[in-house]
């Protein structure tokens, strides 16, 4: 509480007080009192007054103060009427039924939201379940009858595919730990299955692919890594070269295996580098080059391998980007498997 604002406030009663004072003092002298005795009584009023204002100040500086670091602790701060004590003043007391109701009101809108969000994701959820029934037919027919139209039809049908499960994944990506299933994974099989659901988008478009497989093997959730490393080709591929080529390869790191996607592309600008993961930032190369670029895939990539606690960043010398994914490698599951 600010101690000039209060005393401030004090002005019109200690004005009054001032008034009643000479009033006093003006009826003492009528009635014969001296000086000295009515000096007396003023100060012994003024004394008084100061004193009461004075402690009514700490009191309530000391209340205010501690109920203001009760709310800086709570993380849903619009429920500090629900922690606080009940005030003894009456003015305090209609303000905190004023907080109780914005409380209850605000717990109630949250509840409301959550409601909408839980219906939301449900239906994209369904939807996508329901859409790649449809997608697997045509894709079954298309590859079943083969001539130059069913070729890009394949390669839209990919792309249909991919954008679907973007949307299943963005719907998911906030209660991710429902669907992990974490196990022991050789990085390169993965890889190999990344590359199988892209093969019509690389083919059309004369991608050489090269892998440094190793036999690295980590703990993780393979169909979240898939999904990252998709959206990783489809980005090498859209901001490609004369001659595309992505190279797969792994490193160590001390305890981390790191999987690098590297490309040949146009690269990334450096003023643009930190922000690439941001939600919605498509950059200088997606305004000019991919004019379709949303700037979901790498933000999607960001918040998965946050939650599975895979490092991810990325590397661009003006021309061809690195994106690695490192993982964390427990020694002592190793030690008591082997």
């Amino acid at each position: 509480m600010n101690g000039k604002i209060y005393w401030k406030q004090q002005l019109p009663l200690l004005f009054l007080h001032f008034l009643c004072m000479i009033a006093l003092a003006l009826f003492l002298r009528v009635n014969g009192n001296s000086f000295d005795s009515i000096i007396l009584i003023s100060a012994v009023w003024i004394i008084v007054l100061v004193g009461y204002l004075w402690k009514s100040y700490r009191e309530r500086k000391s209340n205010l103060d501690r109920l203001l670091a009760l709310a800086e602790q709570l993380e849903e701060r619009y429920l500090i009427a629900e922690v606080m004590e009940r005030p003894e003043r009456a003015d305090d007391q209609v303000y905190y039924q004023i907080l109780k109701m914005a409380g209850k009101s605000m717990l109630e809108q949250i509840g409301a939201v959550k409601r909408e969000r839980t219906e939301y994701k449900d239906h994209i959820e369904q939807w996508v379940h329901e859409i790649k029934t449809p997608i697997t037919a045509m894709k079954l027919l298309c590859e079943n009858h083969r001539s130059g139209l069913t070729k890009e039809l394949l390669v839209e049908l990919e792309k249909t595919n991919r954008f679907t499960e973007q949307a299943l994944y963005y719907a998911r990506s906030e209660h991710t730990e429902k669907d992990y299933s974490v196990r022991e994974i050789r990085l390169f099989d993965v890889v190999h299955q990344a590359i199988a659901e892209n093969k019509y988008m690389l083919l059309q478009n004369g991608v050489n692919i090269e892998l440094q497989g190793t036999d690295d093997a980590v703990y993780s959730d393979e169909k979240w890594i898939c999904f990252v490393l998709n959206q990783l080709i489809v980005n090498s591929v859209k901001y490609r070269g004369p001659q595309p080529e992505i190279k797969f390869y792994t490193v160590r790191r001390g305890n981390d295996i790191v999987l690098c996607v590297q490309d040949n592309g146009i690269g990334i600008d450096a003023s643009d580098l930190p922000r690439i993961f941001e939600k919605g930032f498509t950059g200088k190369n997606g305004r000019s080059v991919a004019q379709d670029a949303t700037g979901i895939g790498l933000y999607l990539c960001k918040r998965l391998c946050d939650k599975l606690d895979i490092g991810l960043c990325a590397d661009s010398a003006g021309q061809g980007t690195t994106i690695q994914l490192s993982f964390h490698v427990n020694d002592f599951i190793h030690q008591v498997q082997g």
